[in-house]
Parts: structure tokens; C-alpha cells; sequence
């Protein structure tokens, strides 16, 4: 009858258990929640990306229909797909208003104030105005695919180049580290607005530290000095057996728009001063000398061999 009694006992119990308990436990005595349906749905593509599957209905006077995010296309890429940065020419209070009440914008101010936090001014996903008439490599009108970035500085506004506040490249930098890494934006697409538009804009001008990007922060493109010398040497009696349309050719090769005429004309020298604003900032007369040929050329040979090998396969 005790026995009888106990084993009634423990299985009232256990059922009390069971009824209250409606996890499992493991063997450790954890219990083992169900996971929830964000969780346990696979997202159905072959790919096996991480990305939650969504259900949503969107209805209006047309009628409803259900959004279903469970296949995912391979087809597919970001509109960022540059970064451009720019000076505004203005101080802190002009800039704010030159970009938020005027036909000029940019996804991004930072301020010349250290307690200020960066501005976010145009969300991500949408076109600001900052770019204009632009190109670089194969891509024109970089508003449909950049995010920029406005730096408050003045510029050359008074005639001379101001120099950058340190504590704004630390905070260019990690801003610009998080974008790339967001949107998968190579570094040859982390450029300057006078890099897209050399025929009109300086910004942000020689003075702000590309160099310093590249070394302490990895961003941005920059030479190797080795290869660089290694051109010095090889160019070193001088650039006159070398045709201006091969020189021209090169810059073109590198990305920047530049009409093709074997000369030094206007629009050629202010492709050379752009980018010797970003490479060789020391002297941007605009003039090809051997220097800024060998970084050319190395720049080339670091960023650009791949697609020499492709065109000679």
C-alpha cells in the first residue's frame, strides 16, 4: 500500500511538472525553449546568407498583397558604391545651413567643433546633392551612387589652403571605415570630389591627409614607395620620349576623366593638379613631372595590374 501510494504520489508529480513545464530540460537541467519562428525559418535561399526572413502585408485601395523575403537573389549589389569627400568652404553655422536649406546636400557634415557629433544629414539609402557633374572610371553622375561627406573647413577661400583639426580625420576615418565596411566599398572608391570633378573643384585639397588615412587607418588607396623609385630610376633622364597621350592614357587608366589630346592643355593640368592634391600634395602645379609619373605609374601597378592582365588574356 506504500509503495502503491508513492508511485501514485510521483506521478501526480511528474504530470504537474509536465502541465507547468512546457520546455524540455536537458540534460543539465537547463531548459530548452522552443526558438522562435525569426530563428528556426531558413531563408530558403542556396546561398545560405544569415539574413532574417521577413512577412508583411501591404495593403492600400488596390488591394493587399504579402511581402515574403524568403528567397534572396544572387543578383545584387549596394547603391553606395562610393565614398566622396568634400570641405564645405564655410564655418560650422554656414555649413549647417548651406546644406540643410539650399539645393546642396551631403549624407554627412563633420565639424570643425570637437563636442559637436557628426551630422547625419540625408539618410544612407537616399541621393544627396553633393557631387554634380562627376566621373570616375566607368561610372558618371556619382550623386546616383556615393555617399558624401562634408568637412568644415574653409578651404582656400582666403587664397591658401587651411589645415584639417585632428580630431576631425580620427572622426573622418572611423566614419568612413564604418561605410566601407557596410556597403563593401573598395578603397579605389574612396576618393575626393576634385578626383570626380577636376575641372571645377579642389576640395578637400592638398592639405587633408590621405597618406595619414592609408597608414594609420588602411583607407583609402596610396603607392608603395619601393615601386615608386623604382619608376624614379627608370624615368629619371626625364619624360620627353614618352608621348603625352600615353601619360594622358594613364591618368584615364587610374579613373580620373581626361580628354585624350597629346598636349598639356587646361583641362589636362587640372587632371595632373587633382591628383597631386591626393598623391604628391608637396607641389600641385599641375605640371607631369618625374615624380608624379613613377606615383602614377605605381598606383597603376598596385590597383589597376589585374585589369591589364584581363585585357592581355
Amino acid at each position: 500500500m506504500k509503495r502503491k501510494l508513492i508511485k501514485m504520489l510521483l506521478m501526480v508529480t511528474l504530470m504537474s511538472f509536465t502541465v507547468n513545464n512546457a520546455y524540455p530540460y536537458n540534460v543539465l537541467g537547463k531548459i530548452l525553449k522552443p526558438k522562435s519562428d525569426k530563428e528556426t525559418t531558413d531563408t530558403g535561399n542556396s546561398n545560405k546568407s544569415n539574413k532574417v526572413r521577413e512577412k508583411r502585408t501591404v495593403s492600400n485601395s488596390a488591394g493587399s498583397i504579402v511581402l515574403d523575403s524568403e528567397y534572396d537573389s544572387v543578383g545584387q549589389n549596394y547603391r553606395e558604391r562610393f565614398i566622396i569627400l568634400h570641405y564645405t568652404a564655410l564655418n560650422r553655422e554656414k555649413s549647417l545651413a548651406a546644406l540643410t536649406k539650399n539645393q546642396v546636400s551631403a549624407h554627412f557634415l563633420v565639424s570643425d567643433d570637437k563636442d559637436d557629433p557628426v551630422f547625419a544629414l540625408v539618410p544612407e539609402g537616399k541621393r544627396a546633392w553633393h557631387a554634380g557633374d562627376s566621373e570616375w572610371k566607368n561610372s558618371k553622375n556619382l550623386n546616383d551612387s556615393s555617399l558624401g561627406i562634408e568637412i568644415v573647413n574653409d578651404g582656400d577661400a582666403s587664397g591658401q589652403f587651411v589645415p584639417y583639426k585632428s580630431f576631425q580625420i580620427k572622426n573622418v576615418a572611423v566614419l568612413v571605415k564604418y561605410l566601407a565596411e557596410k556597403y563593401d566599398i573598395p578603397a579605389t572608391n574612396i576618393i575626393g570630389h576634385s578626383d570626380i570633378a577636376p575641372q571645377r573643384k579642389s576640395d578637400p585639397g592638398p592639405l587633408f591627409p590621405w597618406k595619414e588615412l592609408y597608414t594609420k587607418y588602411n583607407i583609402g588607396m596610396w603607392y608603395e614607395e619601393a615601386t615608386k623609385r623604382s619608376y624614379e630610376n627608370q624615368y629619371s633622364s626625364g619624360l620627353g620620349s614618352i608621348p603625352v597621350s600615353e601619360m594622358q592614357k594613364e591618368l584615364r587608366k587610374f579613373g580620373y576623366s581626361i580628354e585624350i589630346t597629346n598636349q598639356w592643355d587646361k583641362q589636362a593640368k587640372n587632371v595632373v593638379r587633382a591628383f597631386q592634391h591626393h598623391f604628391r600634395p608637396s607641389r600641385y602645379d599641375g605640371v607631369m613631372d618625374v615624380e608624379t609619373y613613377a606615383i602614377l605609374k605605381a598606383l597603376n601597378e598596385k590597383y589597376n595590374k589585374k585589369i591589364e592582365t584581363m585585357k592581355g588574356e
